[in-house]
């Protein structure tokens, strides 16, 4: 089995099935492909699960007839390593740049509440020297 580090990048289809197990815990392949935006076959996403599993980043378990697909790492890792891809590809890892994409108000109005905790974040990181 070859293994891969979370930090190594996951194409697009498997960082979505990746979010998608991170909502729900786990799943079958069939729960998977229902959430997968334009969803390919039933085959092509249990090869795309085993693929996944072989690289290290799932494990499964049998549950009767069928297997239910868990991810191998935290919530919490697996979201800061997802959330560093995003940094690095699409902001050329500009974090000034990924904050004004979140808020920029034009698709979504952002709470006084969801702006002054921002706020005392920057100022957490500020007084910590990041």
């Amino acid at each position: 089995m070859k293994k891969i580090s979370w930090e190594q990048k996951l194409s697009r289809r498997e960082r979505q099935v990746i979010d998608i197990l991170l909502s729900l815990g786990e799943a079958s392949a069939s729960d998977i492909r229902g959430r997968l935006p334009e969803a390919p076959s039933y085959s092509a996403v249990r090869a795309l699960l085993r693929v996944m599993e072989e690289k290290g980043v799932l494990t499964h378990k049998s549950d009767g007839p069928r297997y239910v697909y868990k991810p191998t790492i935290a919530p919490g890792k697996a979201r800061q390593s997802i959330l560093k891809q995003v940094l690095d590809n699409l902001f050329h890892g500009s974090r000034e740049q990924l904050v004004a994409a979140l808020l920029d108000t034009s698709t979504d109005k952002i709470s006084r509440e969801e702006l002054d905790l921002l706020a005392a974040k920057i100022n957490e990181a500020r007084k910590a020297g990041r």
